[in-house]
């Protein structure tokens, strides 16, 4: 029964523009949500649900730009077996694939991977496990980040070109619109990073939340950036170690996103190699030769203005007392001895940009600044071991161009980082998302945010960023 009120729905959300067939369509609906026939005779199953859209056609022309559109709230049905659907909420932090299928815009794609995804932090008050540090257990919050995976059992599907989709829950950002913002910063100052937007997100027919639709990067997103995409992406990689020593290459290996069958690393053990034995004098020389001075100054400048405090420039103690970053990504130019690195993971950005909100992420020293003489310390509300991301020897090697950091900051604040400007944008995207916001805490009114407490959210994230640029 519910499958044939929702099939009703889709009909006159999707074809019908007549007001008083609307009102047909809807008392239709009333009598077949009222009507106490035996639902199993009338029902709908998933098969017949799907067998009603259209197939996605591969060769479609599409581009990926329309998923990413700053102009549209999309939204997306998945649709699963009740089995494959309980696989995934017994275990999410398994991160494993279930077979089901993607709907868009009346389009299907059928036997696509889709499992939970995440980290610590998008595990966080989310399983039944007690143990933050140790992720497990079954899943105890209404909605949780998903990976869809259109290429699940080979290696050509795509849609509009991509062969992933990310949803993102934003469950610890009430104002729903950090990740959507930093990564429009570093766009739009010419950084190369994922498109984001906002997306709704239904699973087997019910409404599930409002999500951020965010970029996976591989390998066509590499294809999309670059202007030759077929280079060696590495994900949470550093060319040297703490020590400024060249790591490994079975570290790099590891690290490697496409062109895995081949794995050639040598490209980037040689950028490693030379920063390792380079004369101090001739550092920025080499780093220079390797990475476009004022691109890495860039990517610098939007993270600290953004105060993205879990990305490249937070250094954390590790188990053995070495120090190791977290959440970016390096590309190698496949023809040059060329690298540029990739911004990731946004959700915690703005949180520390007028004070210390998250407990774990906080910096203590600026960009081109050094605490301790290099030895780690404890700073914050949990008193957690960090290193001054200037110690690192290609960081730091950017000091030098402090005056340059500085127009370009004038830059940034005069046409992107502004309150006119950000006022504007969040305007246009809370426009777009209201709705949604109000739909999840209709339905989910203990775990999801009022319309009032998002507004609030989105009025200290103004307050917080104006703070910041006094």
């Amino acid at each position: 029964m519910f499958y044939f009120r929702f099939f009703l729905l889709k009909i006159s959300d999707a074809l019908i523009k007549d007001k008083r067939l609307r009102v047909i369509i809807f008392l239709l609906f009333v009598f077949f949500s009222c009507s106490k026939n035996n639902s199993s005779e009338n029902a709908l199953g998933i098969d017949e649900i799907l067998e009603s859209f259209e197939e996605y056609s591969q060769e479609s022309s599409h581009s990926s730009d329309y998923i990413y559109t700053q102009n549209k709230l999309h939204r997306f049905d998945l649709y699963l077996s009740e089995l494959n659907l309980d696989k995934i909420d017994s275990a999410p932090a398994d991160e494993k694939y279930v077979e089901g299928s993607l709907v868009f815009e009346n389009k299907v794609i059928k036997k696509v991977g889709i499992r939970y995804k995440g980290s610590i932090g998008a595990w966080v008050g989310c399983l039944s496990s007690s143990d933050w540090t140790n992720p497990s257990g079954y899943k105890t919050c209404p909605k949780l980040s998903m990976k869809i995976k259109i290429n699940w059992l080979s290696g050509d599907e795509t849609f509009y070109g991509l062969k992933k989709l990310q949803f993102h829950s934003q469950n610890l950002d009430d104002s729903k619109m950090h990740e959507r913002l930093g990564y429009w910063m570093f766009r739009n100052f010419g950084v190369t990073a994922p498109r984001s937007n906002h997306a709704v997100l239904y699973i087997n027919g019910e409404f599930n939340g409002l999500f951020a639709n965010t970029e996976n990067i591989d390998g066509p997103f590499t294809n999309k950036h670059f202007e030759d995409g077929d280079g060696n992406l590495y994900k949470e990689v550093w060319p040297i170690n703490n020590m400024g020593e060249v790591n490994s290459e079975s570290y790099f290996k590891e690290g490697l996103k496409t062109n895995e069958e081949i794995a050639d690393v040598s490209k980037i053990l040689k950028f490693g190699s030379e920063v390792e034995n380079i004369s101090e004098a001739d550092l920025n020389t080499v780093i220079n030769s390797w990475i476009d001075k004022d691109l890495f100054l860039k990517t610098i400048l939007v993270d600290r203005r953004i105060a993205n405090d879990d990305g490249f420039l937070h250094w954390y103690n590790d188990e053995d007392d070495t120090y190791s970053n977290h959440n970016y990504y390096w590309y190698e130019d496949p023809k040059n001895d060329k690298v540029q690195l990739i911004p990731w993971d946004l959700d915690n950005a703005f949180e520390n940009i007028a004070s210390d909100r998250n407990p774990v992420t906080p910096i203590k020293d600026k960009w081109n600044e050094t605490s301790s003489n290099c030895n780690g310390f404890r700073y914050g509300p949990l008193q957690i071991k960090q290193r001054s991301a200037a110690c690192d020897k290609i960081i730091g090697s950017y000091s030098l161009y402090k005056d340059r950091y500085d127009e370009l900051d004038l830059i940034f604040k005069q046409q992107y980082f502004n309150l006119i400007k950000i006022n504007t944008l969040l305007s246009e995207w809370s426009d777009q998302i209201e709705t949604a916001v109000q739909k999840a805490n209709n339905k989910f009114p203990n775990d999801e945010a009022s319309v009032f407490k998002w507004k609030q959210a989105l009025g200290n994230l103004k307050s917080d960023i104006e703070s910041s640029l006094k």
